[in-house]
């Protein structure tokens, strides 16, 4: 395996895709489908990379990164926004929550990977 990532998404067809590209591309993935789980599970598994869904049940995704930013053991894991808020500002706002990056939703297949990859610690991208 490639490194771990979480992906925090509560769509099932999202999740579905998302795992399918990373799987097939080598890495190990867990899934969330609640900003509270979500964070459980990254201080569980101190993946290297979080995928975080802004438009959750409950805690939304900019709760959750500020919440995971004030984790020691995960301040620096990159995470990403992969989201449908695309109006002006929202970009600014994930940044400012404490995301790393932003993918906007629907993803591509087939530059998603490359999107990704750009967030990854470089031990992660080896094969």
């Amino acid at each position: 395996m490639k490194g771990t990532i979480l992906v925090i998404e509560d769509n099932e067809q999202n999740l579905y895709l998302v795992r399918f590209i990373l799987e097939r591309s080598g890495y190990e993935v867990f899934a969330a489908m609640d900003g509270e789980s979500g964070i459980e599970t990254a201080a569980s598994i101190r993946p290297d990379l979080i995928l975080l869904d802004i438009q959750l049940p409950g805690m939304d995704g900019h709760a959750v990164a500020r919440t995971l930013r004030q984790n020691d053991e995960l301040a620096d894991t990159p995470i990403v926004a992969v989201t449908s808020y695309a109006m002006p500002g929202d970009r600014e706002k994930t940044i400012e929550a404490g995301c790393n990056g932003y993918i906007e939703k629907p993803i591509d297949p087939n530059t998603f990977m490359t999107q990704v990859e750009k967030h990854l610690p470089a031990h992660t991208k080896g094969t």
